[in-house]
């Protein structure tokens, strides 16, 4: 290892070249960790809030539903508001929107407003994540796409962990954390809106394609359809489950939070391995631990809390670290100007 001259070892050239592409695109990371924090409150208040008004279990799916149909009309159509505003006003206007839908969901506390105000919030989501996305893409060559995708999602999993944590430090029948999660969604815009980071250049393509991405990599597409739906579940039902199983609200916030912490933990690793192997050989060893995670909990049945959370723990730490393999993945074999689409089919 080499040494410098206050006798401290050196950084090796491998993780400064990391450190040099990760510097100009700090406000991306800090702004998307707002909004990650605020989506992490927004994400756990609605069922525990709910389950405390008397929604039903068919409400409260409901709620991914809308999260879902309005996250695929944001991969829809961001591209073309891009395409329009830019990068920054897009970015800004879709985080006070997704502000906006939260304190909606404070005053209008009924199963059907919360649904498409929750639709709201996923276009929002899937809006500011495509465009985080695209600019990454194009300021990162591909030979170290894995290791910034990596630090990008572990830094949004950890802002998404620590919006569940908080949780626990409150009353969720009150008006605080809805307040709380609309404060950050604000403060998402200002890094973005303040930094002298340059923007992607003018996007060559505005639309998004899906015969071209499925082109671009079958692979990605097929990959990306089923992480969607398993994460949209996971994500939506997992404070229900919890709490049927007896957890208290504690424990419920950890088992939410700890599989997203999981995943945070899991991202560099992978995706330095991604950046020196196959990235799909990669895909299919992660896939395999979130099948054994998946299987363990409809075969065992498991009621304890430890058990719970070191199930969870696994599926997280498979299921989170899938999406940016996979959208490395098809960047790799994408047409230059064309990252915002590809975003925007991954999402």
């Amino acid at each position: 290892m080499a040494i410098n001259q206050a006798g401290w070892p050196k950084p090796s050239a491998e993780k400064d070249h990391t450190i040099r592409q990760l510097l100009p695109i700090t406000a991306l990371l800090v702004g998307s960790a707002f909004l990650l924090f605020a989506g992490g409150i927004n994400g756990l208040i609605l069922p525990v809030r709910g389950t405390l008004e008397g929604f039903s279990n068919v409400s409260l799916g409901l709620l991914g539903t809308g999260w879902a149909l309005g996250y695929v009309a944001g991969c829809i159509m961001t591209s073309t508001l891009v395409g329009r505003v830019g990068h920054i006003r897009a970015f800004g206007s879709l985080a006070a929107i997704a502000a906006v839908s939260m304190l909606g969901s404070a005053i209008l506390i009924t199963p059907w407003a919360w649904v498409v105000l929750r639709g709201l919030c996923g276009f929002c989501f899937a809006g500011t994540a495509m465009i985080v996305e695209s600019w990454l893409s194009e300021q990162t060559p591909a030979q170290s796409r894995g290791r910034v995708f990596g630090v990008y999602t572990m830094v949004n999993l950890g802002a998404n962990t620590a919006g569940y944590m908080m949780l626990t430090l409150g009353d969720p029948s009150g008006f605080f954390f809805f307040a709380l999660a609309a404060i950050f969604y604000c403060l998402a815009l200002v890094p973005t809106a303040l930094s002298n980071t340059s923007t992607p250049p003018p996007m060559v393509k505005v639309k998004l394609n899906l015969k071209a991405l499925w082109r671009n990599s079958p692979v990605a597409v097929f990959a990306v359809f089923w992480v969607g739906v398993s994460n949209a579940a996971f994500g939506t039902l997992a404070a229900v489950y919890a709490q049927k199983v007896g957890l208290v609200l504690g424990a419920v916030a950890l088992f939410t939070a700890i599989p997203i912490l999981a995943g945070a933990v899991i991202q560099m690793p992978v995706g330095l391995l991604s950046d020196k192997m196959d990235r799909r050989k990669v895909l299919v060893g992660i896939a395999s631990f979130a099948l054994l995670a998946d299987l363990a909990f409809i075969l065992l049945a498991p009621e304890g809390r430890m058990m719970n959370l070191a199930l969870a723990a696994l599926l997280g730490g498979s299921i989170f670290a899938m999406y940016p393999v996979i959208v490395a993945h098809a960047n790799d074999h994408a047409e230059p100007g064309s990252a915002i689409q590809i975003s925007g089919g991954c999402c």
